[in-house]
């Protein structure tokens, strides 16, 4: 099964938070193509220090979308870069170091919006994760079956495999809340104009190109889980941005192969469940008139290593909900607790608060 970590707060931190922690589901839009403003007007002034922030992040987005850009035909990208991009944000308002006073609503509105919905479908993915690891079960009461010496094995092993096709047929209503919710994020992507505050354009514009990577990452993810390429997200962005090109390359590249799975005849995109399925079809009718020793065996090794890929999935969803929800919580706490702290400190209280 899979673990998730919950964060708990007392009563008091719970009212603060229940304005921002609103799990309402959106409804869901009616266009398949998104395109966004400017999120930094022309002619916009910064510092050389805060030029130097922005466009380090910028550069290490651009880094963060290269690695997503599959080495292997059959692999699609890592989930991992959620979480790092979600991590180099929360790094940034650290940085940022941005005055108490200095802080609009509609940023936070904006950052913990984003965390919310996104954290939303994080727990999505683990309902699914779950899902996935209970029809795991089944197999290993199929290979438990096969090598006992009852002579209605090969009968009982047929029926176990009858209900796994149907376990794994099943369609998640949980997972299909997640479209809805990324198509809410994408026409939420124009975020709001910041007046009389460098840093806070900086930030902004920031959150935009995290917002545009992590919505994209999390739609690829929604396909393959759901085995529905609708789920997949065109996006379109401002080719001037310095991560524009290399995003564009990735979602090409990755929503081709998708796209093209899917019109095989895939129902998945997952490998390695495919890869069970195809050794399924092929040892039961074998099953049924008593053979298929050498199937069998492949069945194992399919089992096994789908099963290692959903403990590695596990592990970065997990991961991403924990820096998400951390990361959220430390910033309303710090904006609270914060009368009286020197301004300087407001952005480190965040990071070290996030980290622990």
């Amino acid at each position: 099964m899979v673990s998730i970590s919950i964060l708990m707060f007392d009563k008091e931190q719970a009212n603060l938070v229940g304005k921002y922690f609103n799990m309402s589901r959106p409804q869901e839009p009616h266009r398949p193509f998104f395109h966004f403003g400017n999120p930094l007007p022309k002619g916009s002034q910064l510092s050389p220090s805060l030029l130097s922030l922005l466009n380090a992040f910028e550069v290490n987005l651009s880094k963060r979308l290269q690695k997503l850009v599959p080495k292997d035909k059959d692999d699609i990208l890592s989930f991992d870069g959620v979480t790092e991009i979600h991590r180099d944000i929360n790094n940034l308002i650290a940085d940022l170091e941005i005055p108490l006073i200095d802080w609009d609503d509609k940023w936070l509105d904006v950052y913990l919006d984003i965390s919310v919905k996104l954290l939303d479908i994080s727990l999505a993915f683990t309902s699914e994760i779950t899902r996935l690891n209970q029809s795991h079960l089944l197999l290993q009461f199929v290979l438990h079956k096969l090598e006992s010496n009852s002579p209605e094995r090969f009968m009982q092993a047929c029926s176990s495999l009858d209900s796994w096709r149907q376990h794994i047929g099943t369609k998640n209503p949980r997972l299909e809340t997640c479209h809805p919710i990324l198509h809410n994020l994408v026409e939420s992507l124009n975020l709001p104009k910041v007046k009389n505050s460098a840093k806070g354009k900086v930030l902004v514009r920031a959150m935009y190109g995290a917002k545009v990577a992590i919505v994209y990452i999390c739609s690829v993810f929604t396909a393959a889980l759901s085995g529905s390429a609708p789920n997949l997200l065109d996006l379109s962005v401002l080719s001037t941005l310095p991560w524009a090109s290399v995003f564009f390359d990735v979602q090409t590249t990755v929503n081709s192969e998708v796209r093209k799975m899917f019109s095989c005849g895939k129902f998945t995109g997952l490998r390695e469940l495919d890869a069970v399925d195809a050794c399924v079809k092929t040892l039961y009718p074998l099953l049924q008139d008593g053979f298929g020793s050498n199937e069998v065996l492949d069945l194992r090794r399919t089992a096994e290593e789908l099963s290692q890929g959903l403990d590695n999935l596990s592990k970065a969803v997990d991961g991403y909900f924990k820096i998400g929800s951390t990361g959220g919580y430390a910033l309303l706490c710090n904006l609270r607790t914060s009368v009286g702290v020197p301004n300087s400190m407001l952005g480190r209280k965040v990071e070290e608060q996030a980290l622990r």
